[in-house]
């Protein structure tokens, strides 16, 4: 047995049947390339569903870890430390808005919204209590805690994990007139994915999030935008949503912003929001502590600083281009903006995890999503030269 096969063997036997992974096991990274343990190299099109979009080990980020471990890497929230204030300040600042609110990872972030949401209907709308509603989208893919699966549309994610947290109200995707039909009294948000990713890499029509911007403010809604793996360059703007001009009311952030070292996520509102949480609302020992803020500052600096937003928008756009160009019966739709897109896989060929397999083959890691789609979602520091040879790959599979 080699060793790639005794160390699957021994996870599949002591770790929770959570996850399907490819079979392969990765032992070290830099930049867009991994390696396995037996040595062999391949380029990462996953980036951790987009918590690398700096890049595997990026030394700037790398070295603010460092630097902080030798300082100081967790005080909790009962007191305050050096570091938080400069991220919050620099995300506000980023922005355009009056404050942040650090958490861990993006279900929390997400828990964090829901929880100002129904606060700020409850205190600022004068919504009846316990009576607030959210409308949320179908195919949507927010986290999985009980409460955010309990209102997905996918049977699975609720399987087993009821009774589920009432006050949510599902609609379709990308329905303008569904949004407006679905607000009430009682609505105090509408929390949406500008790209669902999870969902199979949907985008909405041009206009859409601009238009259902322009009905929640109409009608004194929160628009939240989860913009936890579609965030911090990934489509080529800072935010997905900013593609339309749209202003959220609030900005749910988390993968990227740890830069591929560590969870760092949040909300980002202005006071109006924010100002409903006072002492002992909400929570978290880790959130907002030293390490991970450090962290966050330094992937924020590199973003900006080596220009990762404009090399999405530029290089999406080739190689959303080119893999619509690749001749193949098997391909029904290729979707996407800036660095993320899917290729989506017709039903009478089968899955796409067949098609991820063989590119693994071909030293290409990606992962198929909603079963038919196969998600390729680059670190945003590559180049056009390594596209052109992840499309050769790609291309003779595809073809095949």
């Amino acid at each position: 047995m080699g060793i790639t096969e005794d160390i699957i063997k021994r996870t599949e036997k002591y770790s929770a049947h959570n996850y399907h992974p490819l079979d392969i096991v990765i032992s070290r990274g830099d930049g867009i390339w991994v390696w396995d343990v037996e040595g062999n190299k391949y380029m990462d099109m996953l980036s951790a569903y987009s918590a690398l979009n700096q890049g595997h080990r990026h030394p700037k980020i790398i070295k603010a870890a460092i630097e902080q471990l030798g300082l100081l890497t967790l005080t909790s929230r009962a007191f305050h430390n050096d570091v938080m204030g400069v991220l919050t300040e620099y995300l506000a600042k980023l922005t355009n808005k009056d404050k942040v609110l650090l958490m861990n990872t993006g279900a929390e972030a997400v828990e964090t919204a829901i929880k100002a949401a129904r606060k700020w209907g409850y205190k600022k709308k004068g919504v009846a209590a316990d009576k607030a509603e959210i409308i949320v989208c179908s195919n949507n893919f927010h986290g999985r805690t009980t409460t955010i699966v309990g209102f997905s549309s996918e049977e699975q994610y609720k399987d087993g994990f009821g009774p589920f947290t009432p006050g949510f109200k599902l609609i379709p995707y990308n329905s303008i007139e569904d949004l407006e039909q679905a607000i009430n009294e009682n609505t105090v948000a509408f929390l949406v994915e500008p790209i669902q990713g999870e969902g199979g890499v949907i985008v909405p029509d041009e206009g859409y999030l601009k238009k259902a911007k322009e009905i929640t403010e109409k009608n004194n809604v929160l628009f939240l935008a989860d913009e936890i793996q579609t965030g911090f360059g990934r489509t080529g703007a800072l935010f997905a949503s900013y593609h339309e001009k749209v202003d959220p009311d609030i900005i749910v952030v988390g993968k990227a912003l740890g830069g591929g070292l560590y969870p760092v996520s949040g909300i980002i509102a202005n006071d109006n929001i924010m100002d409903v949480f006072t002492p002992g609302d909400h929570g978290s020992t880790f959130g907002g502590n030293p390490f991970g803020a450090a962290i966050a500052i330094a992937s924020l600096d590199v973003i900006l600083e080596e220009n990762l937003i404009e090399n999405a928008r530029e290089l999406g756009k080739y190689f959303t281009e080119q893999l619509k160009s690749i001749k193949s019966d098997k391909i029904l739709q290729v979707r996407g903006k800036g660095l993320l897109i899917g290729v989506e896989i017709k039903k009478e060929y089968g899955t796409a995890r067949p098609y991820c397999e063989a590119l693994k083959k071909e030293g290409i890691l990606a992962k198929e999503t909603h079963h038919q789609v196969v998600r390729f979602a680059p670190p945003l520091t590559i180049n056009k030269e390594e596209i052109d040879w992840a499309l050769e790959r790609i291309k003779k599979v595809l073809e095949k």
